[in-house]
Formats: structure tokens, C-alpha cells, sequence
């Protein structure tokens, strides 16, 4: 993909180095600032709802200028990045591929898959690339899992157990605007983790949920006194098109969990299990012997080496795959096809899996996955 309208060719094709702005000054916005920097972007604009934030957000982050939202997409970027609540994806997303920047835009893409498909059909037609953090993928020893798999050492998939455990929304006095069905929409916690974990799910087997059941829990029915629709908890029971089963588990009350995503996936010759939270290591195991895979470039599949940004015993972690997934962006957007990047397609993806989930429970029923 190139973004004709600013004649941008990115740095790994040797061009100048990709303007950007950043929609949103929160964690995710610093997240993506510092990965803009290390992939050697110009932090150009950055805006968020309103002026003193901005020029607070342009100061702390080490941006040139600060604006509003509207004097940011009008700007023509290179790329700009969308942090914002939920709510507003979709119309940023969309401002932005008509004013000919690129987009990276969080998760979920958009709160309705008729949005969600909006943006890829203008992007498509504008020739405009856009791609949605699923970052996970970029750990190195997820590289490895999947390398592996898609080598046939796991055999054939058989099942699936996999979770993504946090605490952050414990108590009932825990409040954030993800809690809002207005501004996070009508999923909460399946939408803003249970993406993930299945992005993460689906990248490493390369096989796709076709039919699900699922049953949520409002732990707390008011928060700081507003009452509460979306879900604290979730647990999906998954069928796959090559005929394996899982079983997946999803929470943000879960004491003592921060961001405890897991992955343990059983083929006919062996089983690995990942945990991000320990994201050096891989276990496989084998009904002859187990073994704990390091991260090592050493030993490790060329998909998985390319992504060791320091040598085996300098631990790698989340910021990490953060950089390692914004310089694949803006690779994409110069032309080149970096593997396993998460594009625009996988945004669709994660909200199509989100509202099979909502139709699930609103039913008590399975449903099957629509695909983009």
C-alpha cells in the first residue's frame, strides 16, 4: 500500500521518515508514541479532546505541534494513529482515509461490523492501508508457536484453553469510560481484551472459529452509581473449521491477574502453552518428553528471530512488540507485506467474533461466526 497523497515511501524503502499524528493522550496514545519514535517516525500533531490536554499530550510525548481532532485528520498525514474511545473509531477512521493518511487504529476497529466493514471497503478503494494493533502476535515465542504449527510439528489441532485474566475493573468503585455503552459500545470486556485472545488464537493454529456458545456476567450492576450493561466476565465455548474444540475464559475481575493472557493449544503430536505475562518462554510438550523453548535467534524459526530486538537473556516484553508491530505498519504502508501483520481485514475479523458472542448470549444459543 502506498499513500499516494502525501508520497510517502517509507523508511524501510530507504524514503523520508513517515509524518504522523496521534489521536488520544492516554495509555495507548503513549504507547504508540513511543513505537512511532523508535520506528523513526516525525511525531508531527498529536490531539486529544481538548486544548490544554493536547498541548500537555505534545509536551510529555515529544510532539512538534498540537491541534484538534479536526485539525489533525485535515492535516494529510502519513499515518494517523486513532487512540480514541470506541465510539469515535469508526468516524476518525474513516475522515482520516478521506483526507489520504493511513490509519492504525485501535481495537476494536469499530463497535459494529457494518462500520467496521465501512472502513476497509474505503480503504481499499482509496488505496490506503490500515492496519489494527493485535500486537501480542508480536512476541517472538508466538512467532515460534506458530511457526511450528504451520510446520506440522503440533500435528493436528485437537483443542484449545485459553484465557485473558485481568483485575483492573474489581471493584465496583473502578470506573472508566470502557464502562460506558455509549463511548466502549455494547461489549466491554470480550471486545476490548477477548479480541486478543482470539487474534492471538487464530494467528498461531491458522485455522478459524466457526460456531460459538457464550454466557457473560455483570459482576457489579452499578459503577461509581451508574448502572451497568456491558459484561465483567465471559466464557465461550469455541468450534474450528478443521473440526477442534476450546474453550476460552475472559475477565477484568479476576484478583491479582494484570494481564494474564494464555494460551495452551493441544495438537496430535504435541502441545505449547504461552503466557504473556512470562513472554520469554514457550513451553512444548510431548507425550515423551516437555520442554521449555527460550527465547534465543539462535535456535529460533527465521519469523520468530527477526523479531529479537536484543540478545537471548535481555528480556523482551510488550513495548517491544508494540515497536515491532508499528515499524511492520509503516512497511506496510511503504509496500512491502511484512508477515503476519494485522491489517484492517483482522479488525473486521475481531468484531464479527464479538458480535457472534453478544447474538450468543442474547439468544442462549451457538451461533455461527460470520467471516469478512
Amino acid at each position: 500500500m502506498v499513500n499516494g497523497a502525501s508520497g510517502f515511501s517509507g523508511v524501510s524503502a530507504g524514503g523520508r521518515a513517515p509524518r504522523i499524528g496521534v489521536l488520544g493522550g492516554g495509555f495507548m496514545g503513549r504507547v504508540h508514541s513511543r513505537a512511532a519514535r523508535s520506528a523513526g517516525a516525525v511525531l508531527e500533531v498529536v490531539a486529544t479532546s481538548g486544548p490544554a490536554g493536547s498541548a500537555r499530550a505534545a509536551a510529555e510525548l515529544g510532539f512538534a505541534d498540537s491541534s484538534s481532532v479536526d485539525e489533525l485528520i485535515d492535516r494529510c498525514l502519513d499515518v494517523v494513529h486513532v487512540c480514541t474511545p470506541n465510539n469515535v473509531h469508526a468516524e476518525q477512521s474513516l475522515r482520516a482515509l478521506d483526507a489520504g493518511s493511513a490509519i492504525i487504529c485501535e481495537k476494536p476497529l469499530a463497535t459494529d461490523s457494518t462500520s467496521a466493514r465501512a472502513i476497509l471497503a474505503r480503504a481499499e478503494e482509496s488505496g490506503l492501508g490500515g492496519t489494527v494493533p493485535f500486537a501480542y502476535r508480536y512476541h517472538p515465542m508466538v512467532r515460534e508457536a506458530r511457526a511450528r504449527f504451520r510446520a506440522g510439528e503440533a500435528g493436528r489441532l485437537l483443542t484449545v484453553d485459553a484465557s485473558y485474566l485481568q483485575d483492573w475493573l474489581l471493584g465496583a468503585d473502578d470506573v472508566n469510560w470502557r464502562a460506558e455503552p455509549e463511548r466502549g459500545g455494547p461489549s466491554r470486556v470480550f471486545a476490548d481484551i477477548g479480541s486478543h485472545l482470539v487474534d492471538l488464537i487464530e494467528f498461531i493454529v491458522d485455522d478459524r472459529i466457526v460456531s460459538l456458545v457464550a454466557t457473560v456476567r455483570t459482576v457489579h450492576p452499578h459503577r461509581g452509581g451508574t448502572p451497568m450493561t456491558t459484561e465483567d466476565t465471559v466464557a465461550v465455548t469455541v468450534e474450528f473449521a478443521g473440526g477442534a474444540i476450546g474453550a476460552l475464559l475472559v475477565s477484568q475481575v479476576a484478583p491479582g491477574r494484570k494481564s494474564a493472557l494464555t494460551v495452551e493449544i493441544a495438537g496430535t503430536e504435541a502441545s505449547l502453552r504461552f503466557d504473556q505475562e512470562q513472554p520469554e518462554t514457550l513451553w512444548w510438550g510431548r507425550r515423551d518428553e516437555s520442554r521449555l523453548l527460550i527465547r534465543d535467534p539462535e535456535t529460533l524459526h527465521a519469523d520468530a528471530a527477526r523479531l529479537c530486538s536484543v540478545p537471548a537473556g535481555h528480556p523482551q516484553g510488550y513495548q517491544d512488540a508494540f515497536n515491532s508491530f508499528i515499524a511492520d505498519s509503516y512497511s506496510y504502508f511503504a509496500g512491502d507485506l511484512p508477515e503476519g501483520l494485522p491489517t484492517l481485514r483482522d479488525g473486521v475479523r475481531a468484531v464479527l467474533i464479538t458480535e457472534a458472542v453478544l447474538k450468543s448470549v442474547s439468544t442462549r444459543s451457538w451461533v455461527d461466526v460470520d467471516d469478512v
